[in-house]
C-alpha cells in the first residue's frame, strides 16, 4: 500500500468536496460537518453519476442523478437501493492538515 499526499484540508469546505485524479482512477473527498475528510472512487454504483458533485448529508452523499444515498465511511448504498463504493483510507497530518490516501 501507498500513502499519497493529495491535499490540505484548508482546501474543502465543510460539507464541500473535491476531485483527485490518480491515472484512471478519481476519488471525491469530502469533508463532514465534524470536520473528518472521507474519501470514495467518485462513480456511483447506479447510473456512473460523480459523487463529488452530490450533497453531503450527514456522514452520506447523495447521488447528483438520483439521490441514491451512500454511507461515506464504508461506501454502502442506504435502502431501499442497493450497491457499494469503493472507499480508502484517510489520514489527515495534525498542524499542517495534509491530506494522505493510502492507495
Amino acid at each position: 500500500m501507498t500513502k499519497v499526499l493529495v491535499g490540505n484540508v484548508a482546501d474543502i469546505d465543510i460539507r464541500g468536496s473535491r476531485k483527485v485524479q490518480m491515472g484512471e482512477l478519481q476519488i471525491a473527498l469530502f469533508r463532514l460537518s465534524s470536520g473528518e475528510v472521507r474519501a470514495v472512487e467518485n462513480k456511483c454504483p447506479h447510473k456512473g453519476g460523480l459523487l463529488s458533485e452530490g450533497m453531503v448529508c450527514g456522514s452520506n452523499i447523495h447521488c447528483p442523478l438520483h439521490d441514491w444515498r451512500i454511507d461515506l465511511a464504508s461506501g454502502e448504498v442506504q435502502s431501499p437501493d442497493t450497491g457499494h463504493v469503493k472507499t480508502y483510507e484517510v489520514e489527515v497530518e495534525s498542524g499542517s492538515g495534509s491530506i494522505y490516501l493510502t492507495l
